[in-house]
């Protein structure tokens, strides 16, 4: 099923009349999904159309930037602005929205992650004086919207831009002694927490290309380990682009991935976020770049 799927087919249910996606049938447009719906179809080949869906998605999404550049979740929570890294890695793939883009990239390098004077704490366990990306404005630097922006980025071409290496630094230094990565802390009090593959898939795939892969073997044996018990949509895509980026890619990803979306209905049906990452995984995460 996975290798004939159709993506635009697959997405439709969240498409909407104005060119964006809602999350649910009958939902209301987001930018984060439609986003991830433009990265699903963006580069198709298999005669669905996907590019031109993709295309009129991004000029949706660009509707929803604000003057200052940023893209956020809703008119009513602008504090919220992850999805800028999602929707300028969005226009990259259908290499639309150059004015949109340009904001894009001067918002994401001008915004920072709270942080302190001091390296470490006993309360979080990282050296919280390193700055990334938060998911909303005035909060700490976590792993998942740091991933995001050091990925688009670096496909806008700053990967020399000295906000991009200390992302960079910044996962390695959120990495878990035992391999792996959580939502962004290591310890809490003298805790250490537990790896989540979704992080873990994300934070390799951001660190593929720059950091020495001896730095975070740990962390792909581990997730490695666990890929046979990850069965859930978001967590098995981020794992599986993860470990294709190292080269560790497992033979039977597809079998994965087919296995997941027949699963669909015993959990209530997936979402548009949950499908347009399986298809990104499918497809071998290259919508995120080289």
């Amino acid at each position: 099923m996975v290798l004939t799927v159709n993506a635009e087919e697959l997405l439709r249910p969240g498409l909407l009349a104005d060119g964006g996606f809602a999350e649910r049938p009958g939902g209301l447009f987001r930018p984060d999904v439609t986003a991830w719906g433009i990265l699903a179809l963006a580069g198709r080949e298999d005669g669905d159309n996907g590019r031109e869906t993709a295309a009129r998605a991004g000029d949706r999404l660009a509707r929803a930037q604000q003057p200052d550049g940023s893209v956020p979740l809703a008119a009513d929570h602008l504090a919220a602005v992850w999805p800028t890294s999602l929707a300028l890695l969005a226009w990259q793939a259908v290499d639309g929205q150059p004015e949109a883009r340009r904001r894009a990239v001067e918002f994401l390098l001008g915004l920072e992650g709270t942080h302190a004077d001091h390296e470490r704490s006993p309360e979080s366990g990282h050296d919280s004086s390193l700055i990334g990306w938060p998911w909303t404005t005035g909060t700490h630097s976590w792993v998942e919207p740091t991933v995001l922006a050091l990925l688009s980025l670096r496909r806008a071409g700053r990967a020399s831009h000295p906000r991009v290496e200390e992302g960079g630094r910044l996962l390695l230094d959120r990495q878990l002694s035992r391999g792996g990565w959580n939502y962004g802390n290591t310890t809490v009090f003298g805790t250490e927490l537990e790896a989540q593959p979704d992080a873990t898939g994300a934070a390799l795939t951001a660190l593929a290309g720059t950091a020495a892969s001896a730095r975070v073997e740990r962390s792909l044996s581990l997730l490695e380990r666990i890929l046979p018990g990850v069965n859930t949509p978001v967590s098995l895509a981020w794992s599986l682009v993860g470990l294709g980026r190292w080269g560790r890619r497992p033979p039977e990803a597809h079998e994965l991935i087919g296995g997941c979306l027949d699963s669909e209905s015993r959990y209530g049906g997936y979402g548009t976020t949950a499908k347009a990452m399986l298809l990104i995984a499918r497809d071998g995460g290259g919508a995120f770049g080289g």
